[in-house]
């Protein structure tokens, strides 16, 4: 009895990347129950913030197909240009702490079609973190925005799904909208 062996030499696979199928984009409005409004995907979830730290007008917004979240906070400011300072501050130390991993951090300041002033932050590298944006009127509201992938997934081969989302947040930063407090 003899061992045989087929004729054809084992040739490794090259390592492979995810394949998203990412659907064309369509957008919903947020419930009337916050400060805010805004459009966001129609393929992602609204839920309640689920951070230690969550307060009442914190959302989230997840896309379950690509482990994607958006992590939407925001603070009345009540006029207090002190509370204002701190919270863009905080914002500014949030994403500098990504240098560790970043390769890059580029700021842009941007105009709205509504005329709304917005500070985008896109940070390139193995970064928990993308994307980030603060917006504010100076006076009533803050809101600030961060987009976190739920995987272990090198960043490069996430970059459809980042721009994707990213597409979603330009197009929320677009639409917000403050009601009236």
């Amino acid at each position: 009895m003899g061992l045989g062996s087929c004729s054809k030499s084992y040739q490794p696979k090259p390592k492979g990347y995810n394949r998203f199928n990412l659907p064309e984009a369509k957008y919903q409005a947020l419930p009337d129950t916050l400060p805010y409004r805004f459009e966001y995907s129609a393929f992602a979830q609204l839920r309640k913030d689920t951070s230690w730290v969550r307060e009442r007008y914190w959302v989230e917004i997840y896309y379950p197909e690509i482990k994607a979240n958006i992590h939407v906070t925001y603070e009345p400011l009540d006029k207090s240009e002190k509370l204002l300072k701190e919270l863009l501050n905080d914002a500014y130390v949030l994403t500098a702490k990504h240098q560790i991993k970043a390769y890059a951090i580029d700021e842009t300041i941007t105009r709205t079609p509504s005329g709304k002033t917005a500070i985008i932050a896109e940070l390139d590298g193995e970064v928990p973190s993308q994307f980030q944006f603060t917006m504010t009127d100076s006076t009533k509201n803050f809101l600030r925005g961060a987009l976190y992938f739920n995987t272990k997934v090198q960043n490069d081969s996430l970059m459809p799904a980042i721009n994707y989302v990213k597409k979603d947040i330009m197009h929320m930063i677009n639409t917000l909208e403050w009601r009236d407090n």
